[in-house]
């Protein structure tokens, strides 16, 4: 079996993601040694296959991956290693293949981040009913309570995204339904 480079790549870039992700929940950073190398081997290897083209190819989709996220990390809305990890893909995947796991990955996150914000709702909810549920007892008043003032917000993952929403990119274009921009 001969693997050609673009299969590597995209094997490679999925193996990325997982671990990416994984390291995303987990410790809440995605590390440089993820990122980084994932761009070296992809503008090298498009280079070495494609010569000038394949590397403008790669560098294009590398800048635009981290131009897309750099306003939301200058922001604070994200870590740094959320716009290099999107970078990452685009070296592997182009401009246009970037874009359009850009796309995904923001429909990804939207859900993504309903689904935190419900989970997150609930317990406030069963939080603020329960200290309602003890003052009602103790006191003989019902008054109503709210979570802690000082609650914690909850942390949303955005690597878990990235690479939901470039693996189901990369799925589709893997079974042909490749999307015209």
């Amino acid at each position: 079996m001969n693997l050609s480079p673009d299969v590597f790549l995209i094997i490679f870039l999925s193996a990325v993601l997982v671990v990416a992700a994984v390291q995303d929940l987990r410790f809440q950073k995605i590390p440089n040694l993820l990122t980084y190398p994932t761009m070296a081997v992809s503008l090298a290897c498009h280079a070495m296959t494609s010569g000038l083209d394949g590397l403008l190819f790669s560098a294009g989709g590398l800048a635009l991956g981290i131009g897309i996220f750099i306003l939301p990390y200058l922001m604070g809305g994200m870590g740094a290693g959320d716009a290099k990890l999107m970078g990452a893909a685009g070296a592997v995947l182009g401009l246009k293949g970037v874009f359009i796991a850009f796309l995904f990955t923001t429909i990804v996150g939207g859900v993504y981040a309903l689904i935190v914000l419900f989970i997150n709702r609930r317990k406030g909810f069963f939080t603020g009913l329960a200290t309602t549920l003890k003052t009602f007892v103790f006191t003989g008043q019902f008054i109503r309570m709210t979570g802690a003032e000082g609650e914690k917000k909850p942390k949303l993952c955005y690597g878990v995204a990235i690479a939901s929403g470039t693996l189901l990119y990369i799925f589709l274009d893997a079974l042909g339904y490749g999307l015209i921009i």
